[in-house]
């Protein structure tokens, strides 16, 4: 959302420096936006916690339809 970094090099560093199998970037993808989306909107609901008020980049990602795989177009183009 800030600019700092490419999807790929956020994926990647999780990956190779977290041990991490898959990207966060590149599993909401296959999870689904839409998908990732409600459940942080439920998370931050009923845990009442700012850290899991969702991104306003995934929020706005979402409005404009750019829902991963099934539109084409997310934090990747297909």
């Amino acid at each position: 959302m800030e600019g700092v970094a490419e999807p790929e090099a956020i994926d990647t560093v999780l990956m190779l420096g977290m041990s991490h199998p898959m990207g966060p970037l590149s599993l909401a993808v296959v999870i689904g936006l839409v998908t990732c989306l409600a459940i942080m909107r439920v998370l931050h609901k009923d845990m009442n916690d700012d850290k899991y008020r969702p991104c306003p980049l995934l929020e706005e990602m979402v409005s404009k339809g750019k829902l991963g795989r099934k539109s084409g177009e997310g934090f990747y183009k297909y």
